[in-house]
């Protein structure tokens, strides 16, 4: 992939909701959902973006979408800047960006068939020439995410939900997407559910060289699908990197203590947890310096009045933090 630009480009993205109040409604005070966030992937790359409830990472999704209209940033696909495209411009590139969202039995029209929530995407871009070519193109979707043909004339209540989470999977598919962006796409199914949907994905990735953006909060889903790792808190990106470094030997204190609650599978196995005390900040006024500094154990002077930057501390390897990790696990300041 080297020398090809990424598919997806996200430069110093912002979200910022105005909270209105007072006699004239005006706006007293600002939501920093997302804080200036910045990350790539490439063509056939899966990228997931995981952090605690609040966080920013679904309304970066949305952002990228332009289901929200972003307050600063750029954001380019396949080297076409879209951020600030009208929206007669944007709609033919709707076909290459598609979503499959959290929850399976609000994002379906319950009183459209599985036929008519597939065919709505092919009619919309005119992708199919007569009704054979319509019907083939259907029963290929039905074929792609492992459900019955014969289930097409169906309504959404007569699935699953695991079986619902697949026709939303179809659904995102049948334009012939570029990138697809998952957000909490398995959080609403059962653990069981979610294996299968996951083994879905990556096979579907694997056949159609799709590009992804995974978001979620449960690092133990991303460990089986990704290929690099953004960790956020409080609107901004603390750790990026690749699943194999994130997971054995990742930086941040917060991707340190995010890692250390995942169920390990030999419960003998020993694992140092680590508590975070207090609670997330408010979006609303989020602490100078450092983000996480309040709930930080190895928080120190320069936390708390520095904001840390994306630095790189090792090959690919990029944290947002004043520490330096020494040997045997230890922490210590880094140098000014």
């Amino acid at each position: 992939m080297s020398g090809e630009r990424p598919l997806l480009e996200v430069n110093g993205l912002k979200k910022h909701f105005p909270i209105h109040g007072g006699v004239l409604g005006q706006a007293i005070a600002k939501v920093y959902a997302v804080d200036g966030v910045s990350f790539s992937i490439a063509r056939g790359e899966t990228l997931s973006l995981v952090g605690e409830s609040g966080c920013g990472k679904s309304t970066v999704g949305k952002t990228i979408l332009r289901l929200l209209t972003p307050t600063a940033g750029e954001v380019y696909l396949a080297g076409e800047r879209i951020d600030n495209l009208p929206a007669a411009r944007l709609r033919p590139l709707r076909q290459r960006m598609q979503v499959v969202f959290q929850d399976p039995f609000s994002s379906l029209d319950p009183r459209m068939k599985v036929r008519d929530i597939l065919a709505e995407p092919i009619r919309n871009f005119g992708l199919a020439h007569g009704r054979a070519e319509l019907d083939q193109r259907l029963a290929e979707l039905m074929d792609k995410v492992q459900l019955p043909r014969d289930a097409i004339g169906r309504y959404p209540h007569e699935f699953s939900g695991g079986q619902r989470q697949r026709i939303g999977i179809a659904r995102a598919l049948a334009p012939g997407p570029d990138l697809i962006i998952c957000d909490e796409a398995v959080s609403a199914l059962d653990v069981s559910v979610k294996a299968q949907i996951i083994n879905l994905l990556a096979d579907l990735q694997a056949e159609l060289g799709l590009t992804l953006l995974f978001i979620s909060h449960d690092l133990a889903i991303v460990e089986h699908l990704t290929h690099r790792v953004a960790v956020m808190y409080l609107g901004k990106i603390v750790e990026l990197t690749d699943r194999r470094t994130l997971f054995a030997d990742s930086h941040h204190p917060y991707t340190r203590a995010l890692l250390s609650a995942v169920p390990v599978p030999d419960p003998t196995a020993k694992r140092q947890r680590i508590i975070l005390t207090g609670d997330v900040p408010s979006p609303i006024n989020p602490p100078n310096g450092c983000r996480f500094h309040t709930r930080c154990p190895f928080a120190f002077d320069r936390c708390r009045v520095e904001e840390p930057l994306l630095r790189p501390v090792g090959d690919g390897h990029l944290s947002a933090c004043h520490l330096e990790h020494a040997p045997g696990g230890q922490v210590v300041p880094m140098a000014a």
